[in-house]
């Protein structure tokens, strides 16, 4: 089986959760990881994973980009697409089991999801959603990540294989 984790990553946390996610993935899943602004295709997967940075409460958009490459040094590919603008182009993908995560700032009571937008938008392209939108927390707009986050990504990793090779194959 087949799985494509898709990321948008700022300032390189997205990434890491990303890899770390495919690292559990891996135990059930052939999967490749890409960035966003590669445009990769879902065509013939079984799994789509997608997930970025949380901007303004949501999903990044153009100006929050720009904003974030103001406060500090981003990597270069970042600022032309995000997963916004990945989805808004994506085909209809009917039946596929999908799952969405975050990154956000560790703040307690800060509202607002990248994840839980992703999620709903996977949703409308005719995505199956194997386990709830999750976030992962770094210390501040730039990172790092908060201790233990990647773990918590592997794990997340592993329980969303089990979760997409239930669903496909129920006992």
């Amino acid at each position: 089986m087949k799985a494509l984790v898709i990321y948008e990553s700022m300032y390189g946390n997205s990434e890491t959760i990303a890899r770390a996610i495919a690292e559990g993935l891996r135990e059930k899943f052939d999967v490749t990881v890409a960035d966003v602004g590669t445009m990769p295709r879902a065509f013939d997967m079984d799994l789509l994973v997608v997930g970025g940075p949380t901007h303004a409460f949501g999903m990044s958009r153009p100006s929050t980009r720009e904003q974030a490459a103001q406060q500090g040094t981003v990597r270069p590919q970042a600022i032309d697409v995000g997963v916004r603008e990945y989805l808004d182009c994506s085909p209809t993908l009917a039946g596929l089991a999908a799952a969405a995560f975050d990154t956000k700032v560790d703040k307690p009571f800060l509202p607002g999801s990248a994840a839980h937008r992703v999620q709903r938008q996977l949703r409308r392209l005719g995505c199956r959603v194997v386990l709830p939108a999750q976030s992962f927390l770094v210390s501040g707009s730039a990172g790092p990540l908060k201790a233990h986050e990647e773990e918590r990504a592997r794990k997340w990793g592993t329980a969303l294989a089990a979760a997409a090779t239930a669903a496909k194959h129920p006992v």
